[in-house]
């Protein structure tokens, strides 16, 4: 019963949060109310807002994934010896091959993120979403109380995630292939985790000196 239970949720979250986006692509984020939203989805006001505390998050419902939860448990099932930014290196690798929707780039994906780029409320709130990201990374790099350099690091990492995803979108923007924008994101990707490796590395060595 609690599984069906749950499951209903899922499929409610899942309609409110597709009919909103759907609305707001035809008439721009602004011009959508919670009222309207909750019509066209044969659900209340209330029942709106106890799935999305924010009008905003309505559009940006991945919040696991922006928040970069899956770095995080990647981080804590990796081998013994394994270094965290090289599981998330490997991590990486993996969404590719699986065309994850975090790591994957169509005409779709990339007028949405265009849409984001366009709001300014839209863009405070994945930067919001950014700085979670970052400082639970941080804390998984260095425990509760994370150092300056586990601070650099992680946001390094969403750095590049972000910068990488504009890049491929802007590929889109200039008549280029999907084919390319991957091949952009991915490239950029490999080169800001790399250069965050190489920081460690470096600390590292200045540590046992």
């Amino acid at each position: 019963m609690g599984e069906r239970r749950e499951s209903k949720k899922r499929e409610t979250r899942q309609r409110i949060s597709d009919v909103a986006t759907a609305l707001f692509f035809a008439r721009g984020f602004d011009a959508v109310t919670i009222d309207e939203i909750a019509a066209a989805a044969s659900v209340s006001k209330m029942t709106v807002f106890n799935y999305f505390a924010r009008k905003e998050d309505l559009m940006l419902d991945r919040q696991d994934d922006l928040k970069l939860l899956f770095f995080r448990e990647a981080i804590r099932a990796r081998p013994q010896g394994q270094s965290p930014i090289a599981e998330l290196r490997a991590l990486m690798g993996r969404l590719r091959e699986q065309k994850h929707p975090f790591a994957h780039f169509d005409r779709r994906s990339a007028d949405f993120w265009r849409f984001i780029a366009a709001s300014p409320s839209l863009e405070a709130r994945l930067r919001e979403l950014n700085d979670e990201a970052a400082e639970g990374l941080a804390i998984e790099f260095a425990g509760p109380k994370p150092d300056g350099l586990a601070r650099l690091a992680a946001g390094m990492i969403v750095l590049t995630i972000r910068t990488a995803r504009q890049e491929a979108v802007g590929v889109f923007e200039r008549g280029g292939s999907a084919k390319k924008a991957n091949a952009v994101f991915f490239a950029l990707v490999d080169q800001g985790f790399a250069a965050v490796q190489g920081m460690a590395a470096t600390d590292a060595r200045g540590e046992s000196s």
